[in-house]
This record gives C-alpha cells, structure tokens and sequence, in this order.
C-alpha cells in the first residue's frame, strides 16, 4: 500500500470519528471506564500485597542463648545465623541490653528492679528477621540444630494465618481481575459492533465499487486505535487524580494505619508510567482490533 493511500485512510479513519460521533463517544466512555475499573483493582490488588508485606517484615526470631555459652560461640553462631538462605538479618542482644530494655518499658517497677540489682537475669539473644515467612518451618528447623541455644521464640501460630491470607488475598485478586477483564470485553465487544453496524450500508457501497478488504478496515482500525489511545490518556490522567485524592482522604488520620503496622499506601508516582503505558497500550489493542473484527461479518457481500 502506498504511502499516499496510507495518509489518506489514517484521514478518513479520523474524519469517522466526528462523523459518528455519537457512538465514538459511547465507545470511548466505555473503554475508559472499563480500564478505570481493571487499573483500580490492580492499585488495590498492590495495596493490599504491601500492607501484607508491611507486616511480614515485622516478623521477628528471638533465639535465646543458654548462660555457659562463651563469646566466640556468640560470634559463631552469629556467623552461621548470618549465613543461613532465609534469614534477611541478624542482631545480637546482650543480657545487658535486654535488661535495660525491660527497664525501660516498666517504668513503674522501680522497686523490683531496686531489689533484683545491676545484674541482669536476662540471657543473651539474637534477633532474627525472615525473609520468606513461607519457610519459617524449614529455617526454624535449621536454627534449632545449632548448639548453645536455650529456647527459641517465633510467631509460628501468626505466620500460620498470614500465609493463608496471602494466598487467599492472591486467589481473590487473580479471579476478580479476570471477572473485570472478561466483562469489560463483552461490553466493549457489543458496543463497538453496534456502532460498526450503524455503518453497515456505508461498508457494503464500498464493497460493490470494488474496495478491498484492507481499504475498508484500516479506516475502523484508525478509528479504534485513536479512541483507545486517548482512553489510555484520560484513563492515566483519572486515575491518578482520583487515587491522589482517594490515598489523601484514608491518610488523614494515620491512627488507624499505624495501629495496623501500615506505614502508607503505594504513591501512583512510582507505577505512573507502568500504569500509563498499560493503559495506552491495552486500550489501542481493544479499540483497534475490536473495531477491526467487528466489520468482518459486513465485509462478505
């Protein structure tokens, strides 16, 4: 095809979006509601993933060390405890440290403290964070076959119910995407055939004075694409707007968050361009290719 005819049906492709106007505009409200509703589950969907992870990484290990140990098993255990796959970091606490932790958060005791003395009854710990609570099981395992130890205290019961919850978060989120994803393409399927059938008489004229197949459907194929670009645009510009302002409302009073150890939401900054892209580029595969399938059925006369 030539490059002439090429600039020629890119301008009748625009030309048809203002000719029907009516039914671009109901395709174009369409998309770009239904790539708000699939772009706003996945902010949720990544919302959700981080406060989880928010919580994960307060997830800690204390391992209690018996009295006899000597500090160069100290140091070596911490070695190993550094050494181990699953674990992201490791603090050694002394008796001493632990003991003026507890001081410090029983202000009120000052006589029990008066009559136990400057020698803390404390045993030494490490504190150990998990990186995958998914394997607790496996890294507590690992550290118990270490020598030295007197107990080791870890949330098993708490890593239980936080695993399922991902899991079931993940299940949730996977099916709701792809219920958004299916519906927005039956909605768009139907409305961009009905505004294609509006044209039917003006495709089979076209057919019977000898246009090709190509000649007929490139002019839809712009149409769809410039309608689903400028859905991504609006879509980008929407979202950002109303998640801003969305985030702005629910952190208005951090009490609640902070009591729920989430220190924020994710800022559309950081995924802006991830998003826009994603949105531009889904939006001109279902407006051009769903135009373009749409006018087969008129194409055979």
């Amino acid at each position: 095809m030539r490059l002439s005819s090429i600039a020629y049906l890119t301008g009748q492709g625009m030309k048809n979006i203002w000719t029907n106007r009516i039914m671009s505009l109901a395709s174009f409200c369409i998309l770009t509601v239904s790539l708000l509703l699939v772009g706003f589950a996945v902010l949720f969907t990544d919302n959700i993933n981080l406060f989880v992870g928010n919580i994960e990484n307060k997830n800690e290990v204390i391992i209690f060390l018996n009295d006899d140990v000597s500090e160069e098993e100290i140091a070596l255990m911490g070695d190993k405890l550094s050494a181990m796959h699953n674990i992201s970091s490791v603090t050694f606490f002394s008796k001493e440290q632990a003991f003026e932790e507890m001081k410090a958060g029983m202000e009120n005791a000052e006589e029990l403290f008066d009559y136990i003395g400057d020698d803390s009854p404390l045993p030494d710990s490490y504190r150990l964070k998990v990186t995958d609570i998914s394997k607790m099981s496996s890294t507590l395992m690992s550290i118990n076959e270490l020598e030295g130890i007197y107990r080791v205290k870890a949330p098993t019961d708490f890593v239980s119910v936080l695993t399922g919850l991902r899991s079931l978060i993940y299940i949730v989120s996977i099916v709701l995407i792809t219920a958004l994803v299916i519906v927005c393409m039956v909605i768009i399927s139907n409305t961009t055939r009905a505004s294609v059938d509006i044209r039917k008489r003006e495709i089979a004229i076209m057919k019977y004075v000898g246009a090709t197949n190509t000649f007929i459907k490139v002019p839809f194929f712009i149409e769809g694409l410039f309608m689903g670009v400028f859905a991504g645009i609006v879509s980008t510009v929407v979202t950002w707007l109303g998640y801003d302002a969305l985030v702005d409302v629910l952190m208005s009073d951090t009490t609640f968050w902070t009591a729920l150890g989430i220190n924020g939401f994710i800022s559309f900054e950081s995924v802006a361009l991830k998003m826009a892209i994603c949105y531009v580029v889904a939006g001109a595969a279902v407006g051009s290719v769903g135009t373009v399938i749409s006018t087969r059925k008129y194409l055979k006369v």
